[in-house]
């Protein structure tokens, strides 16, 4: 049935353009639909998801598109649609309100509000009808027009108390003091949540939260405990080989709906792939195993091929759901990546169908086990079942035969994969994700020893300066599509990007990128920081949001405080700026509250706090850039593991001449005889100088001696069964 655009045609979010031809009479978020509220004297159905989400299109589909259900919304509500990648600042008030109301939160959100905007009723996914006790979304609506004529006072006094409690959350705390032992504490919790089988914490659904491994690595780092990094290296290596990573295309799904990381939710989100390459690089680093890069390799693969616009952003996730290439005319969640094993024979014949099938778990009726609503029958989630040294052995095999067969068997079925038609993909480029992914591929470049990755990062850095950047009164913008930057910037964008740009920093010793980093701090404190409570709000001033919130927790996305205190320590020991120093100590103190009842809320504000108490390790190195003597001292300093240490090139030039500005040192930093020369440096006072790559690793060692880390560690691997 056709219908007659409603409002949402005139916005660039794809996901309220997913919904512009609903029967629903659909609002952006506006004044527009809060004045229409107040006329009309009526309550607001406010709808929050993002495009690729599952029960997003699941709810569209039976409730939004339901012409009767439309009708009660129409008749009696004034209904507003929130992308929540474009407008986080909505989102995360009305999540605090739907977690308080309900004790959870997801999405799709569905929150029904005053004309005011204050929240009286929440929840998230409703089917159309009463099932299995839940309230249907038809049921519901009546029961909600029915206390809004009859009961009005008493929605309006849950209204007031919710308003009050969220309120409550930004006002300025008591002043306590972080407890000392707020590292260990944060460490010993995570371990009695820590799954000892599969890694992970807790049971289903299962978040990778990247967070938490930057926290384990650097936890290990300063304090020697093994087990942290035990609990890193274990949760990475089951990820990568369970179904909720792309094992043909690379790239991780955006979270496990069980404990084996076996069946995800499929969509794939730009800050996931930023986060996690980040993760396995840490892995790389400290143990110098070749499984972790790889995965990071596949990571940054994926992203290059088939997430970046041509301009050089980065694109903001692909769908869950996806045409279903053996039932033409019908979608699924996931249809894209699965597999039958008639299918599998057919294209890779018998003998290498047998191997990749062994190793990838592919049974003849499907390999999920646990499918209540039929999804995936006669359908195979590949994932690394076993190892190829099992599969060898299994089938008599020679070991490198049968890792010749994998290699051409997986890189077969990609070929015909892309074939398909892909799910859905989100363009809207947003530029706190691309502040991460920024990040992600300039930490890479070093890393990985791929000056591509560093290319990328410049372009999509350049990308966003020129597009979502007005260096005249130094604002950011959210979002890029169709060749429009809209929205203005909240503290992820400027704290995000920031970070991002230091990493690019590290990586090209280009001060147009320290720069522009600074300038954005300086934008960042003018428009967020906030003297009274001593930490930065989330978002912008906006009159038709009554409350700026402050996040308090390191979630699939870091909070933004969180970054913003790593970037001041970073910066401020960069540049030699005290007060940037103190306003991280002083943001950091403003979540002593929760970080001493539950560090674990805030893994990377520990990791923060951690870093700004102790003394920091500095790497100088006098030499021409790009020179082979001054790329082998590099990449000594690249390959070792130490998340706060900042490496600066005396280059000769510019950007010898902007660093000693700041920072004194920068000024007698020369090559000895002519030759590269590493200076190793604790809180700026520096040994002696070397040349030798080899003597500025045993430098490098002994400074993470001091700091009491043990040698790296590795965790092998078992054979796993399907779900």
């Amino acid at each position: 049935m056709d219908h007659r655009a409603n409002q949402l045609i005139r916005e660039k979010s794809p996901y309220l353009l997913q919904h512009a031809y609903n029967p629903v009479g659909w609002y952006p978020w506006s004044e527009e639909a809060f004045a229409r509220a107040r006329r009309e004297d009526r309550p607001i159905f406010l709808s929050i998801g993002y495009s690729t989400c599952h029960w997003c299109h699941v709810m569209a589909l039976e409730s939004f598109e339901d012409p009767e259900i439309a009708a009660i919304l129409n008749r009696w509500f004034v209904c507003i649609k929130v992308d929540r990648e474009e407008r986080p600042d909505i989102d995360q008030m009305y999540m605090a309100a739907t977690q308080a109301m309900t004790g959870s939160g997801g999405w799709p959100m569905s929150v029904f509000l005053l004309p005011d905007g204050s929240p009286f009723y929440a929840g998230t996914y409703f089917p159309p009808e009463s099932v299995h006790g839940m309230p249907g979304f038809r049921d519901l609506l009546e029961a909600v027009h029915r206390a809004w004529e009859e009961r009005r006072g008493s929605l309006q006094k849950t209204a007031a108390r919710m308003m009050e409690a969220l309120a409550e959350g930004t006002r300025m705390e008591t002043r306590s003091a972080i407890r000392t032992d707020a590292a260990d504490r944060c460490f010993t919790l995570l371990e009695q949540n820590f799954d000892p089988e599969f890694g992970g914490f807790g049971l289903e659904p299962k978040f990778p939260r990247p967070v938490v491994f930057s926290f384990l690595f650097s936890y290990h780092h300063s304090s020697g405990v093994k087990k942290a990094l035990e609990m890193a290296l274990l949760t990475l290596k089951k990820v990568s080989e369970g179904g909720i990573h792309d094992l043909l295309g690379g790239g991780f799904h955006r979270y496990s709906v069980d404990r084996r990381w076996f069946v995800p939710h499929f969509e794939k989100m730009l800050y996931d792939q930023a986060q996690l390459a980040h993760a396995y690089l840490d892995a790389y680093q400290v143990t110098g195993e070749e499984e972790y890069a790889e995965t990071a390799r596949k990571i940054f693969g994926y992203v290059l091929g088939s997430m970046q616009d041509p301009g050089g952003g980065f694109y903001s996730a692909e769908d869950a759901d996806s045409d279903d290439p053996y039932s033409p005319g019908h979608r699924g969640e996931g249809a894209f990546y699965l597999w039958t094993e008639k299918d599998i024979a057919e294209k890779l014949g018998v003998g290498p169908a047998a191997v990749l099938c062994y190793c990838c778990g592919v049974e003849e009726s499907g390999n999920v086990r646990d499918d209540p609503a039929g999804e995936f029958r006669d359908r195979n989630i590949l994932f690394r079942a076993c190892s190829a040294g099992e599969a060898a052995a299994f089938f008599n095999a020679d070991l490198k035969e049968v890792e010749k067969s994998l290699a051409a068997s997986e890189k077969k079925l990609l070929e015909y994969r892309s074939l398909r038609k892909r799910p859905l993909l989100d363009d809207k480029i947003i530029t706190a994700w691309n502040g991460l992914m920024i990040g992600a591929l300039a930490r890479g470049s070093r890393i990985l020893d791929d000056l591509d990755l560093l290319k990328a990062a410049e372009n999509a850095a350049s990308f966003i300066q020129e597009r979502l950047y007005d260096p005249a009164t130094g604002h950011l913008m959210k979002r890029f599509r169709q060749e429009e930057a809209g929205l203005e910037g909240q503290l992820c964008d400027y704290a995000f990007l920031t970070a991002g740009l230091l990493e690019l920093y590290q990586a090209a010793q280009d001060p147009r990128w320290l720069r522009w980093a600074e300038a954005l701090t300086r934008k960042q404190i003018g428009l967020f920081w906030t003297e009274k409570g001593r930490f930065f709000y989330d978002s912008v001033s906006d009159p038709s949001l009554r409350i700026r919130m402050k996040g308090e927790y390191d979630g699939a996305e870091p909070a933004g405080n969180s970054v913003a205190a790593l970037n001041l320590i970073r910066l401020g020991r960069i540049r030699g700026n005290r007060r940037w120093l103190e306003l991280a100590e002083k943001t950091i103190g403003s979540f002593a509250r929760t970080i001493n009842r539950y560090p674990p809320a805030l893994p990377l504000m520990v990791t923060a706090w951690q870093q700004a108490a102790t003394g920091h390790v500095q790497v100088v190195v006098a030499g021409k850039p790009g020179a082979k003597d001054t790329e082998r001292l590099r990449r000594v300093i690249d390959h070792s593991y130490d998340p706060a240490r900042i490496f600066l090139l005396a280059d000769g030039g510019e950007n010898q001449e902007y660093l000693a500005e700041k920072l004194e040192i920068l000024k007698t930093s020369d090559r000895l005889d002519g030759k590269a020369t590493a200076y190793v440096c604790r809180d700026f006072t520096c040994r002696m100088p070397v040349t030798d790559p080899e003597a500025l690793e045993l430098k490098l060692r002994g400074q993470t001696a001091e700091k009491g880390a043990r040698q790296p560690y590795s965790v092998s691997g078992t054979k796993r069964s399907a779900r």
